[in-house]
This record gives structure tokens, sequence and C-alpha cells, in this order.
């Protein structure tokens, strides 16, 4: 099986993000975010979805810290996309329910070809981490499912604590990624759609 890496590069008068990823990876990490909280979380990401990343992002934190979370998004949703290709063989849906002390979050992922977005997530509202707006969380999940054009819901079952929260909701989404993206040798490579496609 070939390599299932890509390298995007997103450059803009509002942000400067580069991501390489490798999907079969065993869970490297070289982050470089001008966002502490944001580096914190994609070491989560890449660690419990043991996959390869580097990212280095620049943007325009004098406004805010949009551009830069929602463009990272974009672009690490671009990356999967590439790395995956024709998504011949994967399991293409991935799931996963996390408990992080009082809190509990299941997120669901589909590489349908479809991009969807469902964030049933309260209480993040008006919140901060360190520098960190919370509803950014929700922005950085949007864009993925856009670009990636997967399905990616997000589903707070219990729990207050905003780290816990949005730590958790990255837990769980790797460790979705990590399910959906894998190989089922079962498929004998076949793409696994009763279209024959999830490209188009």
């Amino acid at each position: 099986m070939a390599p299932r890496t890509a390298r995007v590069e997103r450059i803009t008068k509002e942000t400067q993000i580069t991501v390489e990823l490798a999907v079969d990876g065993s869970g490297t990490r070289h982050l470089d975010t001008p966002l502490p909280f944001l580096s914190h979380m994609l070491d989560a990401l890449a660690r419990h979805g043991l996959f390869d990343l580097a990212v280095t992002a620049r943007g325009d934190l004098e406004i805010d810290g949009h551009h830069t979370v929602e463009d990272l998004g974009l672009v690490l949703g671009q990356a999967f996309r590439d790395a995956l290709g024709d998504k011949a063989g994967i399991a293409r849906y991935g799931w996963a329910t996390l408990p992080m002390d009082e809190t509990m979050v299941t997120v669901a992922v589909d590489f349908s070809g479809r991009p969807a977005f469902v964030w049933n997530v309260a209480g993040l509202e008006g919140k901060w981490i360190g520098g960190f707006d919370c509803e950014l969380a929700k922005e950085f999940f949007s864009a993925f499912a856009t670009r990636a054009e997967a399905n990616v819901h997000v589903l707070l079952h219990y729990g207050g604590n905003p780290h816990h929260v949005i730590e958790v909701t990255f837990k769980a989404f790797a460790k979705a990624l990590d399910q959906a993206t894998r190989v089922d040798p079962r498929t004998l490579g076949a793409v696994p759609s009763t279209k024959g496609t999830l490209t188009t």
C-alpha cells in the first residue's frame, strides 16, 4: 500500500498554515501554533489517533484567534482528504465515546464525500481557556468537515468544565478518525460505498 501522506499549505492575508500528515503513523508530533491550547489539542489528536502530524501556523491574533483556528481546521481536513485519496479499502466510519472526569462526549465520523456537521455541545459560550476562545472549537470541527468532505457529529452527553469538554472532544475525534481511516483487509481494496465512489 502506498504511503497515505499529505502536505497542505494555505497562505492568505489572515493566516499562513502548513500541515504535514501521515495517516499510518505512530503519533509523532511537531506543533508550532500561536495558541498554546490549540497546540495542546493537536498534540492530543496526533497522540490518540496515532497520526504523524507537523503543523506550522501563524495568524492575525491581533484581531482574534478565529481565522487561525478555522483555517487550521480547513487545512487539516484537506490533508486527510488528500492522504486518503479514493478511500479504497478504508473502514469509512468511525466513532468513539470517551470520558474525562465528569465529562462524556461522543464523536462520529463518516468519510462519505459529503460535508455535514452537527455540534450538539452546550455551555462553551463566552468561556475562555487561557487565550483560547472556547467557541472556536466548533469552528475548527466545522471547517474540518467541510474540507475533508466528511460527516462529523459531536455530542456532549454531560459535563461542565470547558477544558475537559474540548479536550475529550479532540481525543474522541482522534479515536474516531483512527477507526474510520483504517484499511480493512476484508474489503479487498474496494471503495466502501454502494455507489462505487466516495469522491464525487
